[in-house]
């Protein structure tokens, strides 16, 4: 346990924000999912809906840091690949 004020504040931080990355990180995960059943199922407009959802979750993430920027490219990048192959 530390002494120190401002390290007692800092890991009073750490637990918010580890909280609200791991939201972040549920819920992307959760609409990548979405995207890959619909690609899956071969709906081409649920695949779209999906991707747009997806798309925007992975930019939110890599702007706050809870993903890497390129992370996000590169499954954006598949994830257009996947749903030209539909159409």
């Amino acid at each position: 346990m530390a002494n120190i004020a401002s390290q007692i504040k800092r890991n009073r931080q750490t637990v918010v924000r580890h909280e609200r990355n791991k939201a972040t990180r549920s819920s992307l995960k959760t609409s990548l999912k979405k995207f890959r059943a619909a690609v899956e199922a071969g709906e081409a407009d649920a695949a779209t809906e999906a991707y747009r959802v997806a798309a925007r979750d992975l930019d939110k993430a890599a702007r706050k840091g809870v993903v890497h920027s390129n992370f996000a490219a590169n499954h954006k990048s598949r994830m257009a690949k996947h749903l030209a192959s539909l159409s």
